[in-house]
């Protein structure tokens, strides 16, 4: 009888090892900051140095972050700083980087800066505009965020010379045209 005792107990340990791994694991997953999560919640990520390059889109040629993303200016923002904060910087991830930002091709390296945003992390600036990415373009090269009026003003794609890019086809590197996305303005 002792040995089916023992047995049932070094079951129910096995058992109980296996699921605290089972649901250990899961939670590390679901803190982990992966690239499978979702881009609408995510914080951005700061990275130790920012490159912005220029890329050929559907808007002519345009900066994009070291990931191929399109950056854009909110003509809301003054002064060099962002006011894009809370949910607006949840559509809106700010492209902020650890040290001084550099420029790959076509981009005028007097014209890089940072500003300091109100969580602290530094904000890469083109020609004074803080620098976005948007959520919904998921893909390199893609300008779903053109033109949109969003949490008070428009948003802009930026050019090598760091002026708003207005008008042309938002349909990025798709075939298909892109619906215009309009989120409600916070106070």
């Amino acid at each position: 009888m002792n040995m089916n005792v023992t047995t049932a107990d070094s079951r129910v340990r096995t058992a109980m090892v296996l699921i605290s791994a089972v649901i250990l694991g899961t939670i590390g997953f679901l803190l982990a900051d992966s690239p499978a999560r979702s881009a609408v919640g995510m914080k951005a990520a700061t990275h130790a140095g920012a490159t912005l390059s220029l890329r050929k889109t559907t808007l002519g040629a345009i900066l994009v972050s070291s990931t191929g993303r399109t950056a854009y200016l909110f003509s809301k923002d003054r002064g060099g700083a962002s006011s894009c904060t809370g949910t607006c910087a949840t559509y809106w991830p700010p492209v902020t980087s650890v040290t001084k930002p550099t420029a790959g091709s076509g981009v005028k390296v007097a014209l890089l800066g940072r500003t300091k945003r109100s969580d602290g992390r530094m904000q890469v600036t083109y020609n004074r505009h803080p620098l976005y990415t948007f959520a919904l373009d998921k893909v390199a090269g893609q300008v779903k965020g053109e033109g949109n009026l969003a949490f008070g003003a428009k948003w802009y794609g930026v050019s090598a010379a760091g002026a708003a890019v207005t008008g042309g086809s938002k349909t990025g590197t798709t075939t298909t045209t892109s619906p215009t996305y309009t989120y409600p303005t916070y106070p």
